[in-house]
């Protein structure tokens, strides 16, 4: 299995759009892993989470095809998460698809109306909505989903994914500060494999709507105290902000003597 990181930044990207701190200045200059793209994830190509306004980069730099893409599961309705007119595009003239599949979307009340306007305006694209509930598992393409709820969004239902596909487990655990209790809960019947946290706030303190430096590392100490992850477990920082004051070699000299892995636009981990 492998779990392919699109884009590693929080909403305004890193440098941000319209952005003139240091911290972008500085990220402008480095290039590199600097760069950061909005946050979303491909496993095994057929299996994305979250669909950002960055989509189209995405698939020029990185090579792949949103045609292969079966199933898409939206976090939340926030614009960096989720560009929903994008869907439009799945249809003729836009798109001449070799193999005509439909794509089921998974996602909260929000999500399912956003998708539900494009698929009455342009019922050719193909699209099946699901709508999901935190804690109930489903099953999508042969794989096990388990959704959580996040600490994040105040206006509707966030979700976090737990995936189970060939003997691996994943977590998907941003957009979200501090877990919320039933979430941790839930956590408990699960063994890691790969955990991938917010780490959005950088060196601030908050852990409430995101964490930071501080959140991700309690956060793996937890899940190894509480049987959640083990010494096996992989740990993955993502979705950075300039607001966090760190940049890629900042982030990588506090996270990694903890043993989470600082992610980065492009970044592949294989299970």
């Amino acid at each position: 299995m492998i779990v392919h990181f699109l884009g590693t930044s929080a909403a305004e990207g890193w440098p941000g759009l319209f952005c003139q701190c240091d911290n972008c200045a500085k990220a402008r200059a480095l290039g590199g892993k600097n760069i950061r793209t909005r946050s979303s994830i491909i496993i095994d190509k057929i299996f994305k989470v979250d669909l950002p306004p960055d989509n189209y980069l995405h698939t020029l730099k990185y090579g792949i095809n949103l045609s292969d893409v079966k199933h898409l599961f939206i976090t939340h309705t926030h614009y960096d998460h989720f560009h929903p007119d994008d869907l439009s595009m799945r249809r003729k003239p836009f798109a001449h698809l070799k193999e005509e599949f439909p794509l089921h979307i998974y996602g909260n009340d929000n999500v399912i109306a956003e998708v539900k306007r494009i698929v009455e305006a342009h019922p050719d694209v193909n699209i099946i909505t699901h709508r999901v509930t935190p804690f109930k598992e489903f099953e999508a393409g042969g794989m096990k989903v388990t959704p959580l709820l996040a600490d994040h969004a105040e206006n509707q239902t966030s979700l976090l994914f737990v995936f189970q596909l060939h003997n691996k487990t994943i977590l998907h655990g941003y957009d979200s500060g501090w877990f919320p209790d039933k979430t941790w809960s839930e956590l408990e019947n699960f063994r890691l494999d790969l955990a991938i946290l917010d780490c959005t706030n950088g060196a601030l303190p908050y852990i409430r709507g995101h964490m930071g430096v501080k959140g991700v590392i309690e956060t793996a100490k937890r899940m190894r105290k509480n049987g959640i992850a083990d010494k096996d477990t992989v740990f993955v920082a993502t979705h950075f902000s300039h607001n966090g004051g760190l940049l890629h070699q900042d982030l990588v000299e506090k996270l990694e003597p903890e043993g989470v892995t600082v992610a980065y636009d492009g970044l592949k981990i294989k299970l």
